[in-house]
């Protein structure tokens, strides 16, 4: 039987001390100092991470210096859930102090690696107890001496630095992931500018691109909301989409909606059942946003919904569209709120090519689209995996051979 890991007060291995306080003027440029984002962002710092600067005094910087494995907690927030985040500094930085948001940790014996330290406060039992000990003034923040009281596992340290190496190879392997889906982006990003402007022709097309308008190449529909007070309007079976959805998205299709409208909604509305296909341009808030129905559905008055017309393929044109947001926001009026009129939107000038080169560009640029979202996917998976990997470990529930 495998022996259970005994446990320890988080005051047993570590002295707690409040950080700097200083008015603004004393900061832009100085000593490096080790500030809340940055502890609160990451889990390991290094010199190269921390970029706040402070003018102190030499007595300031000996009462307030930090060292190599020293454990910074967040001390204070509008919420106790960002209280209590944690970082270990993984290498010395001459002269580095830390700011008053933040509890500085100095461990006073060696039980927990500094590796480890990376990732043992985020269980969700001490996440959970952190939030409970959190006192309020005007907001949230934790005392050294109330973080000292909480109780954790103490794995024997072969264990710690097995736990600690798997989940940073879970982190550097995510991290690869979203340095992929970064290049890939700015990849795609170049293609669709230079394919939808023309600026560089696919294999096979030759033909002149015609020189048109945007309301010449799709009819244009207006969205509607029903009445917010008539409860046989609402939670139907018709798909009612808002901008603040379509800023969500992580691709540019969308089949569902946070509220569904019914029929009766829809008659007494001046919203409109939109074909699967139709490209739905956010013209007003979030001006230029746009995602392509995968089904039938409507949209609130926050859109100027296109449908395209014979000859104009719907794909290439929302990849057009999404070159024009900047066109699209310097035709917007309005005081309340910025919106592009049906009649300014019809009216901007595009230059298109024959149908087929349409489709083409369109497909090559979707697939560059879908190679990004399966590392996005993929991703997010890994993220779903080193979580519960992550509690699972630090809590003993699973023990790696060492």
């Amino acid at each position: 039987m495998v022996k259970p890991w005994p446990t320890i007060k988080i005051g047993d291995v570590f002295d707690f001390k409040n950080g700097l306080s200083k008015g603004k003027e004393y900061f832009g440029q100085g000593t490096p100092f080790i500030s809340y984002v940055e502890v609160y962002k990451l889990n390991g710092l290094t010199a190269a991470d921390i970029k706040g600067r402070v003018r102190l005094a030499e007595d300031e910087i000996r009462k307030l210096a930090v060292k190599k494995n020293d454990v910074f907690f967040t001390r204070t927030s509008e919420t106790p859930e960002e209280v209590g985040y944690s970082a270990v500094l993984l290498e010395d930085v001459p002269n580095c102090v830390f700011n008053g948001f933040v509890l500085r940790a100095r461990p006073r014996n060696n039980w927990l690696d500094p590796e480890y330290c990376k990732y043992c406060f985020l269980t969700k039992r001490v996440r959970e107890e952190i939030s409970k000990r959190c006192k309020y003034t005007t907001r949230a923040g934790i005392t050294g001496r109330a973080l000292s009281e909480i109780e954790i596992p103490l794995p024997p340290i072969e264990e710690q630095r097995a736990i600690a190496n798997t989940l940073t190879s879970m982190e550097n392997y995510i991290d690869k992931l979203f340095q992929m889906i970064e290049k890939k982006k700015a990849i795609r990003d170049g293609a669709l500018e230079d394919l939808v402007s023309g600026k560089t022709r696919l294999n096979g097309f030759n033909e002149e691109w015609e020189t048109t308008t945007v309301g010449n190449c799709v009819s244009i529909l207006q969205g509607g909301t029903p009445s917010t007070t008539n409860p046989r309007y609402w939670d139907g079976n018709i798909v009612w989409v808002t901008p603040g959805e379509i800023t969500k998205l992580s691709g540019m299709y969308i089949s569902s909606s946070e509220r569904m409208i019914t029929e009766a909604g829809l008659e007494n509305s001046s919203a409109t059942m939109l074909p699967e296909g139709t490209i739905l341009l956010c013209t007003r808030a979030t001006i230029g946003d746009l995602a392509i129905a995968t089904k039938p559905m409507t949209t609130n008055q926050g859109f100027k919904n296109l449908i395209c017309k014979i000859g104009y393929h719907n794909v290439f044109m929302a990849y057009l569209l999404k070159t024009m947001k900047n066109t699209m926001l310097s035709l917007a009026i309005g005081t309340t709120f910025l919106e592009i009129s049906k009649k300014n939107l019809a009216a901007i000038q595009i230059r298109v090519p024959v149908f087929e080169e349409q489709k083409a560009i369109a497909d090559a640029l979707t697939a560059m689209d879908e190679e990004i979202q399966a590392l996005k996917t993929e991703r997010e998976k890994m993220i779903q995996i080193r979580e519960g990997a992550m509690d699972d470990l630090l809590t003993g529930r699973v023990r790696l051979a060492v």
